[in-house]
């Protein structure tokens, strides 16, 4: 009779380890489900930040190829030459400015794509059924010897 009781307890344990693997087995399938979204939704959100840096780049080009035109041609109609002397020093520092903008503009676009990002060290838990379904076993292993 002792020896049917060991069996009960090893199947019990048997049970129960197979029912902690089901059960992770679904978390580490819906941790897998959601990390795919996420992993989406980031994939979307960087396309959004980037599409808008390259339309803030482009309309930033724009304007300060309108700017430095209409310099070189105020300058132009007060007789200096756009491209020597103090003429030359205006137009370099609008592109001066620009290139700072530009670069504000960057550190901000690398910036605001790093926030987002979630960490890769998120466990799945596809370990942890096993470790707490071990001292179980070993508890049936041990009444069984008994």
């Amino acid at each position: 009779m002792a020896a049917l009781g060991s069996l009960a307890t090893l199947a019990s344990a048997g049970v129960g380890l197979y029912t902690q693997n089901r059960a992770a087995q679904q978390t580490a399938a819906t941790q897998r489900a959601q990390a795919d979204i996420t992993q989406q939704q980031e994939a979307a959100r960087q396309q959004q930040l980037t599409l808008q840096q390259q339309a803030d780049q482009r309309a930033r080009g724009e304007q300060v190829a309108r700017t430095v035109a209409s310099a070189r041609a105020r300058l132009a109609a007060g007789g200096l030459s756009a491209n020597d002397g103090s003429a030359a020093t205006v137009t370099e520092g609008l592109q001066a400015d620009a290139a700072a903008g530009q670069a504000d503009s960057d550190a901000l676009f690398r910036a605001r794509l790093s926030a987002g990002r979630p960490s890769r060290l998120n466990p799945d838990g596809s370990l942890t059924a096993v470790l707490r379904a071990v001292p179980t076993f070993g508890n049936a292993v041990r009444n069984l010897l008994d």
